[in-house]
């Protein structure tokens, strides 16, 4: 089974998911999303909603490739290895999170292949494959 969609997107979210707050409410922590954090998930889950299998990624290993393309700045060119902020680790776990919160898969520990890489594009957004291995 394999699942392959291109999510355009004018403007990237880049916060990360780390992001996340904390306050201390009646002497405990308490974690909470800011407002950015919060406006990044609602347009993922609104882009990755579009895109979600009949049949959800249930058991088993799986290969998730993420291709975050980014609008061109400066001299940069289509296609050319995008080498600055955000870092993809912090960002894609974001993705990830809303992937398994719309049924993509059960649970992000299934991804065993992990391929991300982010690129100057003259067509922002994401491209995403994920197939089962």
């Amino acid at each position: 089974m394999t699942t392959e969609f291109f999510m355009p997107m004018k403007k990237i979210p880049t916060v990360t998911h780390q992001q996340k707050q904390v306050t201390v409410r009646n002497g405990k922590p308490v974690f909470y999303e800011p407002e950015d954090l919060k406006a990044a998930r609602s347009k993922f889950m609104a882009h990755l909603g579009q895109h979600v299998p009949d049949d959800k990624y249930a058991k088993g290993p799986l290969r998730l490739i993420v291709k975050w393309c980014f609008p061109i700045k400066g001299k940069h060119y289509n296609g050319e290895y995008k080498a600055t902020k955000p870092d993809n680790g912090n960002m894609n776990k974001l993705l990830e999170d809303c992937m398994e919160d719309l049924g993509f898969y059960t649970d992000d520990c299934q991804i065993a292949s992990l391929i991300v890489e982010k690129f100057w594009a003259d067509t922002p957004g994401i491209y995403i494959k994920i197939e089962a291995i």
